[in-house]
């Protein structure tokens, strides 16, 4: 009973109303398929004159009509000055000169003048140092360093050459170690003579 179709006002046969519900149905379904719109949304034709600007063409014509004949009388202006010998006298034979040339030679002299002065103090000075001091005096600092120093120079590379690997045996597990400290060494070698 929950499967048979419940029309919503009462009705003598619900199997006819059904069909007929059904056919109403797909009638307003089709119409509204098929519906077409009311409001024209398409947008206005541009008129021919907007579209075509004609004005704008006959301003480019007249400009480009204006710049061939101002290139044909440039064209005949170059042909004719080509074609004549040339009335113009146009070399310039005088040499451009400054108006202040003698008081800037004056101050270049000047400026000379006291370059070499400069240069000749300099040559003819003695120099203030002293290297030979320096050098003495370096000599007996070094000589001082070594008398104070625990270890004379070179000692340190020379013991870095001579300084062998050793191996020695723990006393839980025999594993072997690598000793490179002298000190070590000196407890290890006395350790084994006692």
């Amino acid at each position: 009973m929950h499967r048979s179709y419940q029309p919503l006002k009462p009705v003598t046969n619900r199997y006819l109303q059904q069909r007929w519900d059904q056919n109403n149905y797909d009638n307003h379904r089709r119409k509204v398929t098929s519906a077409l719109p009311v409001v024209d949304n398409k947008g206005s034709r541009t008129p021919a004159h907007v579209q075509l600007k004609l004005k704008k063409l006959q301003l480019q014509d007249e400009r480009l009509s204006v710049i061939d004949r101002d290139n044909r009388l440039l064209a005949s202006k170059l042909s004719d000055i080509v074609c004549s010998k040339g009335l113009v006298e146009h070399q310039n034979h005088y040499h451009l000169r400054s108006l202040n040339v003698n008081k800037r030679r004056e101050e270049l002299l000047l400026v000379s003048r006291q370059n070499q002065a400069i240069y000749q103090r300099i040559t003819s000075r003695q120099s203030e140092y002293r290297r030979q001091l320096w050098l003495d005096d370096w000599e007996r600092a070094e000589r001082r360093r070594d008398d104070i120093s625990r270890y004379p120079r070179g000692l340190v590379e020379k013991q870095k050459s001579l300084r062998k690997v050793k191996f020695a045996a723990v006393n839980g597990s025999e594993r072997s170690t690598s000793c490179s400290n002298t000190d070590t060494d000196k407890t290890d070698r006395t350790s084994r003579d006692t």
